[in-house]
C-alpha cells in the first residue's frame, strides 16, 4: 500500500504541473488495484497533497512572474490592468470569498484550478488561504473519485 501512495502522491504532482496527464486515468487504474474505503480515502488524499503540491509550483510561477518587465508591460494595457485590479480588489481583505473561490475550483474543477492557481499567486493570495483549500478540496475530489471507481469495479 505504501509504494501505492507514494506512487499516486507523486503522479498527481506530475499532473498538477503538466496538464496533458489526466489524474483521472491513473486514479482507475490505483481504485482497480487497491479495493477497499480505507485504501480510496487514503489513495485520495495523497493524490490530493501531490496536486496541491503542483498547484504552488504555478502559484509561486504567478506570484514571482508578476513583477518581470513582461508582465508589467502587459499590466500597462487599459483593459488588462482594470481586470487585474477590479480581481486583486475582489480578493485583498478576504480570504473567505478568495478561499471559497479555490475551494470550488479545487473540488469541482470550475474553475480549472490551473487557472485559478496561476490567478492566485498574481493576485497574492495568502498561502495559508491557497494552501489548505486546495489541499481539501483536491483530497475530497479526488477520495470521491476513488470511491466511485472501487464500487464500480468491487
Amino acid at each position: 500500500m505504501f509504494l501505492a501512495l507514494l506512487s499516486m502522491f507523486g503522479l498527481s504532482i506530475a499532473s498538477a504541473l503538466l496538464p496533458f496527464l489526466p489524474i483521472e486515468a491513473f486514479i482507475i487504474g490505483g481504485a482497480a488495484a487497491n479495493p477497499g474505503t480505507a485504501a480510496s480515502i487514503a489513495l485520495g488524499v495523497a493524490a490530493g497533497a501531490g496536486a496541491t503540491i503542483g498547484k504552488v509550483v504555478w502559484y509561486e510561477v504567478a506570484r514571482r512572474g508578476i513583477s518581470s518587465s513582461w508582465a508589467q508591460k502587459k499590466l500597462s494595457a487599459p483593459k488588462v490592468k482594470a481586470g487585474y485590479e477590479r480581481w486583486t480588489a475582489r480578493m485583498e481583505g478576504r480570504p473567505v470569498y478568495a478561499g471559497a473561490v479555490m475551494f470550488v475550483a479545487a473540488s469541482v474543477g470550475l474553475p480549472p484550478l490551473l487557472v485559478m492557481s496561476f490567478v492566485a499567486g498574481l493576485l497574492k493570495m495568502p498561502m495559508w488561504v491557497f494552501l489548505p483549500t486546495v489541499l481539501v478540496g483536491r483530497s475530497i475530489r479526488f477520495s470521491l473519485l476513488f470511491l466511485g471507481a472501487d464500487f464500480a469495479f468491487h
